[in-house]
């Protein structure tokens, strides 16, 4: 039961992602159906598709963090030593985690101090309030992600990789297995 309380919990952001990009797809594609066989558009559908999409930017930016995923330029590391690597990676994981608290910081002032619930959405009428809520949201979200990745990497030991690089692995791997070159380099 308890693991997977903790499943559920480690893929939420992958299914409200989904959910998410389900969602604005289908209301915009039911808005072109609409306007263009029926002259007719729902007053509130680009709307939702639009606060749809940022949240699905925002949870998805959450989600490329848990996986390791956001662009990162390595290359330039496989001529120093391993230890350059790491400094670097931890020095610009801590400069990431010192904007996302800035930025937690602004969001949550701006979300919970300045805005009021009388800033409602133009065709919806929901305050304005639980659209930028997820601002704050993922910000924390990422900050975890972040320090759950540096757990796993150099507590636990567990290497991390991104998953459009073990792609071009196995690639690699396709390509040396057939005579092409050297084997792949072991994690």
């Amino acid at each position: 039961m308890k693991s997977l309380l903790f499943k559920i919990i480690d893929n939420l952001e992958s299914v409200l992602c989904q959910l998410l990009l389900v969602s604005f797809v289908l209301l915009l594609f039911a808005q072109i159906v609409l306007r263009n066989l029926f002259s007719y558009s729902l007053p509130w559908g680009d709307e939702l598709a639009t606060y749809a999409f940022v949240w699905f930017a925002y949870l998805g930016a959450v989600y490329a963090t848990k996986m390791s995923a956001h662009n990162r330029v390595t290359f330039q590391f496989k001529f120093f030593p391993r230890w350059v690597e790491t400094f670097c990676c931890v020095l610009t994981d801590l400069i990431w985690i010192g904007f996302n608290a800035v930025f937690i910081y602004l969001s949550y002032d701006f979300v919970f101090n300045k805005m009021n619930l009388f800033w409602k959405s133009q065709t919806l009428g929901i305050p304005m309030k639980y659209f930028y809520l997820i601002l704050p949201i993922a910000f924390v979200a990422m900050t975890l992600r972040i320090l759950q990745n540096n757990y796993l990497k150099f507590v636990k030991k567990v290497d991390i990789v991104d998953p459009e690089s073990q792609e071009v692995e196995k690639l690699k791997y396709n390509d040396d297995a057939a005579g092409d070159g050297p084997t792949p380099r072991e994690h």
